[in-house]
């Protein structure tokens, strides 16, 4: 990524929205506060509708080696996992640029409802292809596990995704979890760099607006992705060229 991406004013370089998927009781608030504060809180408070978590971090771009380092902000969405808060938690699906859906070791049920999370996934995310780890949660509890690796790793292959198992009372993989899902997004903003910069020097037509604002009519220069409006200079991320799958020729020069 060039520099004209960076914004001097603000104080990160990129804001990325990560979502926790599952079902309730599974570990995804005490994973989020065991990653963005470092400690295991063992009071299960059920998330009530969405909350959110966030951390600053620096990305490294493995390549090339003489890459600039960037600074994120990383909003982590908890979503209730209870079948009542269903319908306002996927609001949020097409706001995230990564997922983390998780199941509990230690419970059958949440294991076996990963597809319906992946199914709700697919119609409601931003994309049909979205990033997603797989993450078995409460590694520690060893003795109560149900689900074998090797079933586990089974389902991932099965949608082509990575799994991790992780704990987040020990803080197993907590991390390792994050930094990879934030590696796999930034890949994808990568490879698309060409295009966004192709955007930038010419004025796209009323069309690729309309729909890079999901069919909300708004200024060139307010095309955003995510919950807030943001000048294309700044935005976030070029996932929206990725929704509408980008053709120059809608273009006019």
């Amino acid at each position: 990524m060039g520099d004209s991406m960076i914004n001097p004013a603000i104080e990160y370089d990129y804001l990325i929205k990560f979502l926790a998927l599952g079902d309730s009781g599974v570990g995804k608030t005490t994973f989020l506060y065991q990653y963005t504060d470092g400690q295991f809180n063992p009071k299960f408070i059920s998330t009530v509708g969405i909350d959110f978590r966030e951390k600053r971090v620096v990305y490294k771009p493995k390549t090339p080696l003489n890459a600039k380092p960037y600074r994120i902000h990383l909003q982590l969405w908890d979503t209730a996992g209870q079948e009542r808060f269903r319908s306002l938690t996927t609001a949020f699906f097409r706001d995230a640029m990564g997922f983390v859906l998780m199941f509990d070791l230690t419970s059958e049920q949440s294991f076996l409802n990963v597809r319906n999370w992946l199914a709700q996934l697919k119609v409601n995310a931003y994309c049909d292809d979205p990033d997603v780890i797989l993450v078995g949660n409460k590694a520690d509890r060893e003795d109560a596990r149900v689900v074998s690796p090797t079933r586990a790793q089974e389902l991932a292959d099965k949608y082509s995704l990575p799994y991790i198992e992780t704990s987040a009372f020990t803080a197993q993989n907590v991390k390792e979890t994050i930094e990879l899902l934030l590696e796999k997004v930034m890949t994808r903003m990568e490879e698309t760099i060409g295009i966004i910069t192709y955007i930038r020097g010419h004025t796209m037509c009323r069309q690729c607006i309309d729909m890079m604002c999901n069919q909300t009519k708004c200024p060139e220069d307010q095309v955003s992705f995510g919950l807030n409006y943001t000048p294309i200079d700044q935005l976030p991320t070029n996932y929206p060229l990725l929704i509408i799958l980008y053709d120059p020729s809608n273009v006019n020069i």
